[in-house]
């Protein structure tokens, strides 16, 4: 582990996507980190290690949603800590990590489906409001490219407004049995629009007698800088954390992870 004040070495695993090669780029321009290792599709996963003279300390997993199980794998059962920006991780799929972090209890994963500290806040005020309202739907938005649906962020949302209606019961969502009606996560309907010149938008409409309220969030392209903040923020965390934390808002004390 490195101590307080000292350079981070980290290993981008994906780091020639669209997220991956802006995160390269953000590491190689801020102090406090250094690039041991960009694998690409075509890269040895050993390449991930580092070498010995300069082995990597902290995964980050910005890959596929099939291959970052994997990835998570490899990385824990090598000795590296592991941030996780990849979509897909569903509540199912995070309970697979619990005996592999109970294998290996000096280490830690921290699952952020979205870094941008827009969405995080987005997720706790959805999660607060969700408790004054009994409809409530996610619209999301992302280009054609993306591989899942619903996004990470949706299912984030959806889950941690769940958590927060725990003892009113789930929202009220009609005809579930149509297709048109969105796939329900944990109650909430979720509807998925892939789109060209979409990038990555959120919107959370709640609806009581007389009235909505909309939460809307949108990031315009991986090269903003929405993500910049989170993500250093999550690697910086991954070196002190151990077991599972998911969600930057967790991160940031808004969520329970």
């Amino acid at each position: 582990m490195s101590p307080e004040g000292t350079t981070i070495r980290v290993a981008v695993v994906g780091a020639t996507g669209e997220l991956g090669s802006a995160a390269t780029a953000l590491l190689e321009r801020t102090g406090g980190f250094t690039v041991v290792a960009a694998l690409g599709s075509a890269s040895d996963w050993a390449d991930m290690l580092g070498t010995a003279e300069d082995p990597s300390e902290v995964v980050l997993d910005v890959t596929l949603p099939h291959v970052s199980p994997d990835v998570v794998d490899y990385a824990l059962t090598r000795g590296r800590d592991v941030v996780v920006g990849t979509t897909g991780w569903t509540a199912e799929k995070l309970a697979t990590l619990t005996p592999l972090l109970e294998a290996h209890p000096e280490r830690g994963v921290i699952v952020v489906p979205n870094f941008a500290a827009g969405a995080a806040l987005a997720t706790a005020f959805a999660a607060t409001a969700s408790r004054f309202f009994d409809a409530i739907e996610i619209i999301e938005a992302h280009g054609p490219g993306k591989l899942d649906s619903p996004s990470g962020t949706a299912t984030r949302i959806a889950e941690q407004i769940h958590a927060a209606r725990d003892d009113l019961g789930p929202v009220s969502a009609p005809h579930p049995d149509q297709r048109a009606r969105g796939d329900q996560v944990r109650s909430v309907p979720v509807h998925s629009l892939r789109l060209p010149g979409a990038y990555a938008r959120h919107d959370v409409i709640l609806s009581g007698p007389g009235e909505t309220l909309t939460i809307s969030h949108n990031v315009l392209g991986p090269s903003s800088g929405a993500y910049e903040a989170g993500l250093v923020i999550a690697l910086r965390e991954a070196l002190r954390h151990r077991g599972l934390l998911v969600g930057l808002d967790t991160l940031l004390g808004l969520g329970e992870g």
